[in-house]
């Protein structure tokens, strides 16, 4: 007896011999003297009909038996199928009703929205949406860690708790054994020394910091790992807690940072398009039109490459009614990304060298001692996607960045001592993993491409 999953059944061809599938049931249809049943076990989007014909023992009380949303281990013949778009169907012989489903089930109900969907995390992932979001995020982080494989990066996990604010922003979760409601106060001031650390830590915005000490062994590492932000944005874009794709790359300046970046963008949209085809179909179709053909466009393309100057100056003589005003000094807005990429040049762009105002502490100083050698990739409909930059190799200039950040430079001893052993030019990147999925699914809020969104106020499983 075989038990396979529906994804490869439904490539078999008719067969007498009998085979097993499990699964939950869609939907069912009763006809005269024969039921038919779509069965979908989670493999492929989908589903496979089962025929219950009215010979089949038990007939009446088995069918009245089965609901929607019933698990079922399902025994019979794989048959030639009459039926449009499918070239078998399961001709039962034996049914077992593992769970039944009471008529309170609330996805007998076809259709409901997403911020619906939201509140009830647990049983989302049995809908066509959630079910092909969760395929493709898992064919994502297969494909991200395919990509650096084999190119002999190495995969290091860099600590959640940290010590260290990697983006100088404070937004970040704290993590204490101290009292909430009282805690030892001296001269007015929270006394970490009596915490579990011994000092104030917090939940990780980015393992990148922790990233470069390894680089700078060796070579080419990259994170891939939860982070948290304790931001407070509620917004479709936001998350309290999402996964971030960094890699980090000794002997690596800003140009060869932006290749490798663009490089895996096209590695990672070709090997979804071509593993994921029913899933990418469904979203196409249902949530995203043309998206299929957005990343055939991007993985085709090369991508456009302007300083941050040059994009002010396109943005400027475009004269377009933007709701934010374009300035030097000033960082791009989500419309202004848009527009570069969709009505300027029509193509993914990078724009490089941004003023080093707007940018964190350890991106390296360009000539000018006005800008950084930053670069974010743009791409149409999203805006921004990856964000990295060279890394500031100088102690002394680190220092003095650190400093004008109004951060302690004791607090980044062993950062700034990479600079002191053996430095090296070294970039990297960072990429929110669910940005991505966003980008090549087409879901319009980033708390529906995640299994279990935390965000403000949403905490609930």
């Amino acid at each position: 007896m075989e038990r396979t999953g529906i994804k490869y059944i439904l490539l078999m061809e008719p067969q007498e011999q009998e085979i097993t599938i499990e699964g939950w049931v869609r939907t069912k249809r009763d006809s005269k003297g024969v039921s038919f049943l779509e069965i979908n076990d989670g493999s492929t989007i989908k589903n496979l009909q089962v025929i219950i014909e009215e010979n089949f023992p038990d007939y009446a009380s088995i069918v009245k038996s089965i609901t929607t949303g019933s698990s079922l281990s399902v025994k019979g013949n794989l048959v030639a199928s009459p039926a449009k778009g499918q070239k078998v169907e399961l001709k039962a012989s034996s049914i077992e009703i593992i769970g039944e489903t009471p008529p309170d089930y609330v996805l007998q109900k076809k259709r409901h929205s997403f911020e619906f969907l939201r509140e009830i995390a647990h049983l989302r992932p049995r809908t066509n949406t959630f079910g092909a979001v969760a395929r493709v995020r898992s064919a994502m982080s297969f494909a991200v860690h395919k990509f650096f494989q084999e190119r002999d990066f190495v995969y290091v996990h860099t600590p959640i708790i940290t010590g260290s604010d990697c983006e100088g922003v404070g937004e970040m979760f704290q993590v204490t054994t101290l009292p909430i409601g009282n805690p030892p106060v001296v001269n007015g001031k929270v006394d970490y020394s009596k915490d579990f650390f011994g000092k104030q830590a917090s939940l990780t915005v980015s393992g990148q910091l922790e990233g470069e000490t390894y680089a700078c062994a060796l070579k080419n590492i990259y994170t891939f790992g939860p982070t948290f932000r304790a931001e407070n944005s509620n917004t479709s874009r936001h998350l309290a807690e999402f996964w971030m794709i960094e890699p980090e790359m000794a002997f690596c300046d800003l140009h060869l940072n932006m290749d490798v970046a663009e490089e895996f963008l096209k590695y990672i949209f070709l090997y979804i398009l071509g593993n994921c085809p029913d899933d990418m179909d469904f979203f196409n179709t249902r949530i995203s039109k043309g998206v299929i053909d957005n990343l055939e466009d991007i993985a085709r393309s090369s991508f456009v490459r302007i300083s941050y100057t040059e994009a002010v100056e396109q943005l400027t003589k475009a004269h377009a009614d933007f709701e934010f005003p374009v300035t030097w000094g000033e960082d791009l807005q989500s419309e202004h990304e848009k527009y570069l990429t969709e009505k300027i040049y029509g193509l993914p762009v990078i724009v490089i060298d941004y003023p080093k105002e707007i940018k964190a502490f350890y991106m390296k100083l360009n000539d000018d001692n006005k800008t950084v050698r930053a670069m974010d990739i743009l791409v149409p409909r999203l805006g921004e996607i990856i964000g990295g930059s060279e890394r500031e190799s100088d102690y002394h200039k680190l220092e003095k960045r650190i400093t004008e950040f109004g951060l302690d430079p004791a607090d980044y001893w062993w950062y700034l001592e990479l600079r002191r052993f053996g430095s090296v030019p070294h970039s990297g990147f960072g990429l929110g993993f669910e940005r991505l999925i966003q980008f090549v699914t087409g879901m319009q809020n980033i708390r529906d491409v995640i299994p279990f969104p935390r965000s403000v106020k949403t905490l609930e499983f």
